[in-house]
């Protein structure tokens, strides 16, 4: 059983920033990916970015390249997103997920495991 908790979501205004974490813990695979995704309210659930756990490989959505930044902690197991430059069009409910594997892949039906989210809004 894999447990995943997110923290950090708030309000901001355009051009600001926030941070966001992802706590692992259970029974962890060894070889893992942890992603998050992104789901405004009337819209499908969209990637974000994903990082690969031993090698710290990492994939981003378009929209959001040069702008956040995700990171693993290893001894802490948690994942953080660091997101600047927000814009209004970044709120949504943040998800943390997490598969099993070596490639960051940014399908959210690849994903096994799900936090319960974290709301992010931006203000113009």
């Amino acid at each position: 059983q894999v447990s995943l908790v997110e923290s950090g979501g708030g309000l901001v205004q355009t051009g600001g920033s926030l941070r966001l974490t992802c706590s692992a813990s259970g029974r962890l695979p060894g070889t893992r990916v942890m992603a998050w995704f992104r789901q405004a309210p009337g819209q499908e659930r969209e990637f974000v970015a994903a990082i690969t756990w031993r090698m710290r490989n990492t994939n981003y959505a378009d929209s959001v390249k040069g702008r956040f930044t995700i990171s693993r902690d290893y001894l802490r197991d948690t994942v953080a997103l660091q997101m600047d430059s927000l814009r209004p069009e970044d709120t949504a409910v943040y998800y943390c997920a997490l598969r099993e594997g070596t490639i960051p892949k940014s399908l959210a039906n690849e994903y096994m495991s799900w936090g319960q989210g974290t709301q992010v809004t931006v203000s113009s």
